[in-house]
């Protein structure tokens, strides 16, 4: 993902995550966080691996 969506989610969603923390419910808000990195790093392992795969493909000069 793009630094730049990463940043608008984080801000968008930075009242609700509060809110939460605030209610005694930070436990909530830190899951959330968790699994939106983890989907994150998981996209960007993926990208990894499939530009690795392609590379291994390219005929060498």
């Amino acid at each position: 993902m793009k630094f730049g969506y990463i940043l608008l989610i984080l801000i968008v969603f930075a009242w609700p995550l509060n809110y939460l923390y605030q209610r005694q419910l930070g436990a909530v808000s830190f899951l959330l966080l968790a699994i939106f990195f983890l989907v994150i790093s998981l996209k960007e392992m993926k990208k990894q691996k499939q530009a690795e795969k392609n590379d291994g493909k390219k005929p060498r000069p």
